[in-house]
């Protein structure tokens, strides 16, 4: 238990961060299920427009310091070839 004044208030704003970085992570998640069935449906145009949310959402938790830089890239750029790949089936 933390015992200066602080040390509590650190306890509180990570609680507070900790709620925020969830919701960020599960709209994200939301936006990216979204994708994998505009991808699954066969649908390019859904899937496309289904590619630029996620890339938005990404760049939003991203600049919120939710997710690495690097993660995101490496994201967009797994999806960007789940894309291509579907395209070319």
């Amino acid at each position: 238990m933390a015992h200066s004044l602080s040390a509590k208030k650190r306890v509180r704003q990570n609680a507070k961060h900790r709620l925020a970085n969830r919701r960020r992570k599960e709209g994200l998640k939301d936006t990216l299920r979204e994708f994998q069935t505009a991808l699954s449906s066969g649908d390019k145009a859904a899937a496309g427009k289904a590619l630029n949310a996620a890339y938005k959402k990404i760049d939003q938790v991203t600049a919120k310091g939710t997710m690495h830089r690097k993660t995101a890239a490496r994201r967009k750029s797994s999806l960007a070839r789940a894309l291509n790949a579907g395209a070319a089936k």
